[in-house]
């Protein structure tokens, strides 16, 4: 979003501070600048001049005029609201935020598909039977490779489609992951198996530049994740999943979460402490803070296996100790 003239009421300047507050921060903040132009443009057209008269009447008179039929779009846009009059707040402009309804209560939460080896395998031996309009199986060796990088290393699919040539570094096997979600460049380190796969696919190129894009179909250009998601969701039904009661239909963001349940079930396999680990995790993932980790960690039966394991050996211990 351009930022030349885009905030024209009188709180204006205060919102280019706040955004840029949490841009220092290293948050993209794209979103929720999109929310903070419609704050802007209520004030606008409600001829509001200053903070005094932002009552909590006024704050939820601009929330209902943007009519949200889910809970979870209007929470977002009510915390962006609360995050701006906080950071006032802070700065000693208001003596409390006009922010006071509640949020509203969700009543549906999606359970991701967690896929375990056998079913990514699957996902990974149709991709590779793609084949492109002229009848090359070019897009099935191309969506093989992206596939298993989004289950391998639980990238996002919007980092994955921006890796460049340059972005791969197979001698100290690492990509380098440039503008994510919050602006930060993060390496992420991958096995042999998966040095092996994308060092193929660099031999399969026709031509090989530094600044071409990883995974790319037609004229050069870099696989939209519209496409990939688009590719993705026509597998699905030829995979013959089972799907847990309680779980919805895979979707491609699936991948990272099954990722996050895969390393965690391998660290209680290993026997290591997860509580430890878990900030690696995070760091690996790209995230600012453990809390968002905690959204991918979702139960499986055998995560759940491996816990009670564990907490049953923990309470035999403490048991015996203090037995008489």
């Amino acid at each position: 979003m351009s930022r030349e003239k885009c905030f024209k009421s009188f709180l204006g300047p205060e919102i280019e501070r706040f955004i840029a507050h949490k841009r220092s921060l290293g948050r993209r903040y794209s979103t929720e600048e999109r929310s903070l132009v419609l704050l802007d443009a209520h004030l606008l057209k409600e001829r509001i001049t200053s903070l005094d008269v932002i009552t909590p009447a006024v704050v939820d008179g601009f929330l209902l005029s943007r009519p949200r039929k889910r809970p979870r779009s209007y929470n977002h846009l009510r915390s962006v609201i609360g995050q701006l009059f906080s950071h006032l707040v802070s700065r000693g402009m208001l003596d409390r935020t006009p922010l006071q309804s509640p949020p509203r209560r969700g009543s549906y939460q999606r359970n991701p598909f967690i896929f375990d080896r056998v079913s990514a395998k699957r996902l990974l031996a149709i991709a590779k039977t793609l084949h492109d309009s002229n009848g090359s199986p070019k897009s099935g060796a191309i969506y093989f490779a992206l596939f298993a990088i989004l289950y391998g290393l639980g990238l996002r699919v919007g980092e994955a489609c921006r890796l460049s040539v340059r972005d791969v570094d197979l001698e100290r096997r690492l990509l380098i992951i440039r503008e994510t979600k919050f602006y930060k460049t993060r390496l992420v380190p991958f096995g042999s198996k998966l040095e092996a796969l994308i060092s193929q696919h660099l031999r399969h190129r026709q031509t090989v530049m530094a600044d071409q894009p990883l995974f790319s179909l037609r004229g050069g250009r870099a696989i939209n994740p519209c496409t990939v998601s688009q590719v993705f969701h026509a597998l699905v039904p030829r995979l013959g999943l089972e799907i847990p009661p309680g779980v919805s239909s895979p979707r491609l963001h699936d991948l990272r979460h099954s990722f996050a349940v895969g390393v965690l079930t391998r660290w209680y396999r290993l026997g290591i402490d997860p509580q430890a680990r878990l900030l690696d995790l995070s760091t690996f993932l790209g995230h600012v803070d453990v809390t968002s980790t905690a959204v991918y960690l979702t139960t499986t039966p055998e995560l759940l296996e491996y816990a009670n394991n564990r907490f049953k050996a923990f309470a035999a211990a403490t048991l015996a100790e203090v037995a008489p």
